[in-house]
């Protein structure tokens, strides 16, 4: 498949509060569960787990891009296109709710 024909995801880069170096991406407009409670997310250890968006948010701050760079690559080289956002808006929260709906 073409980079083209990929489907840009939305993504928010963050680091931990407690393990600043421990950069992990948010997938908000991505479920991770039927019921929508979580969000996907992916971190280099573990890979993809379901995140709940705000308490993450919480307890972490925004990565720089530098400080994500190598985490955007690794993204990037499994196939992901990415448009890396600050923080999710109640649009794209709203489209998770209903891409988790379609697929019950």
């Amino acid at each position: 498949m073409s980079n083209e024909t990929v489907p840009t995801t939305l993504v928010a880069f963050r680091r931990w509060r407690e393990q600043p170096k421990t950069v992990f991406a948010l997938f908000p407009q991505e479920p991770a569960d039927y019921a929508d409670h979580y969000c996907d997310s992916y971190e280099r250890l573990g890979q993809h787990a379901g995140a709940d968006y705000h308490l993450c948010v919480q307890a972490s701050d925004p990565a720089t891009a530098e400080d994500a760079a190598d985490l955007r690559r690794e993204l990037e080289r499994i196939g992901y296109r990415l448009k890396v956002i600050r923080r999710a808006s109640r649009r794209v929260h709203e489209a998770r709710q209903e891409t988790a709906r379609s697929l019950r």
